[in-house]
């Protein structure tokens, strides 16, 4: 069990109807199509929905509690042995329950933001985590106001170790979600261009990431990508680690070496470690979970071990085999210019191709700066790419940049994508790789569908 309507009565204690410590929650759910014996359900109301409308389907597939906005009548059909806890706002009632469980099982938290690569990152902490300790941590992107705090009501009460991602668009965001989870160590992957037409500058997204600190221990640590210069004022003896490529870094990284599907690399600690990704942007995510582990005193031997054996969550550059054995990359769940320079300067490195594809989409939310953003992707668009094909709006910026400063590499902009389908039909070979990156909605992933096997 997560807790009783007893405990829950002690922190929302405006409640109708009867609670027990023998009425046991098993798990804390907002949608109301969740079936669940045992279950809290908390409706959220948004713009253009309200789940209070839903309550008695939630309660038909099992939820034994309520928590109920008092600004609404509580309808007659919640069967009186149901207990609603009336609360001002239930998103904020959300957020004060995971506060208050997280302190109730009080496992070590590790906290873990950027603009790219946290998902990965968070996915590499996890598994050195899961070699020693009782391990709960975000699934997918489960990492706003709403998903980090049913994470934290997800975790089981024996849990040593929870992991959370935090993403954000605003500021105010990330310090809401670190005062909700207290982390004791807390990682800032790097410093992009998301969001940044909401934040104005790079700058501005620092100082959003940043927020994270607000709500970390007195002795907690920060881990940080020290090869950023926005973050090099926080290099503190003792309370904030930095990981890069640079020699000056507490952990530096170097001797790294791409094969086909492994990327191998050497820390600072002398030790070698293996992942089963491409790139040296991933290298550093991995030095992250390394520099977590230390601080946990995992065994170097689990760390390189689990590092090795990674399981990451879905299109986050994964290596597919396609039709006719063409092998694509599906790294479309999200975008920015930083991180789609880092994926070509992968594909560029990557041998025993004769043909290296690169199908670029739209970066959203880089508001004004948008073409201006997206023609700095083709900086790093030189042989051995030999083809570029891009789709969407802004997107296209970039093959024109191509066809005036790389005339030997065939660059095309597409309108849909039927017609970059059958584009691509001609180099679904065993002599192809083929890289997708965009924003997630640009919907590469189903170009993919239709090129696999």
């Amino acid at each position: 069990m997560l807790f009783t309507t007893n405990w829950l009565s002690s922190v929302l204690k405006d409640v109708k109807g009867k609670v027990s410590e023998e009425a046991v929650i098993e798990k804390v759910f907002t949608d109301s199509r969740v079936k669940k014996e045992q279950s809290l359900f908390i409706p959220i109301q948004g713009e253009n929905f309200d789940g209070h409308q839903f309550v008695d389907e939630a309660i038909a597939n099992g939820a034994i509690a309520v928590i109920w906005d008092r600004k609404i009548s509580v309808p007659e059909s919640i069967p009186p042995e149901i207990p609603v806890f009336l609360v001002d706002d239930t998103l904020q009632a959300l957020q004060e329950l995971a506060t208050q469980y997280r302190q109730k099982v009080n496992p070590k938290v590790i906290g873990i933001t950027g603009s790219n690569g946290k998902t990965t990152t968070k996915d590499m902490v996890a598994s050195v985590m899961q070699s020693t300790y009782r391990t709960h941590h975000t699934v997918g992107n489960y990492n706003n106001e709403i998903g980090l705090p049913l994470t934290i009501l997800d975790m089981p009460r024996d849990t040593e170790v929870l992991v959370l991602e935090m993403g954000m668009s605003a500021f105010g965001e990330i310090e809401l979600l670190s005062k909700i989870a207290k982390p004791d160590h807390a990682i800032i992957t790097n410093i992009g261009e998301s969001h940044i037409e909401f934040l104005g500058s790079r700058e501005g997204i620092a100082k959003a990431k940043l927020e994270i600190i607000s709500g970390l221990s007195d002795k907690g640590i920060l881990i940080v990508d020290g090869d950023e210069p926005l973050l090099q004022q926080l290099h503190i003896p003792n309370k904030v680690i930095s990981c890069g490529f640079d020699e000056s870094n507490d952990l530096s990284i170097s001797k790294v070496a791409i094969n086909h599907n492994i990327t191998t690399f050497t820390l600072s600690d002398s030790n070698t470690y293996t992942i089963p990704l491409l790139g040296k942007h991933h290298a550093k995510n991995a030095t992250y979970a390394v520099m977590i582990g230390k601080l946990l005193q995992v065994d170097t031997k689990k760390i390189f071990n689990s590092l090795e054996n990674l399981k990451i969550t879905s299109m986050r550059f994964e290596l597919l085999k396609g039709k006719n054995g063409v092998s694509l990359i599906n790294d479309a769940y999200n975008a920015s210019p930083t991180s789609m320079k880092a994926a070509i300067e992968v594909v560029k490195e990557i041998q025993g191709f004769k043909h290296k594809v690169l199908v670029l989409g739209d970066v959203f939310e880089l508001g004004g700066q948008s073409k201006d953003f997206h023609r700095t992707v083709s900086e790093v668009i030189k042989q051995p790419i030999t083809e570029l094909f891009t789709i969407g709006n802004d997107a296209e910026v970039i093959s024109n940049a191509i066809r005036q400063e790389v005339p030997t590499i065939t660059s095309q902009h597409f309108q849909s994508q039927e017609e970059l389908i059958q584009e691509l039909q001609s180099y679904l070979n065993e002599d192809t790789l083929i890289l997708f990156k965009a924003s997630r909605g640009m919907k590469l992933e189903l170009i993919i569908e239709k090129l696999l096997k």
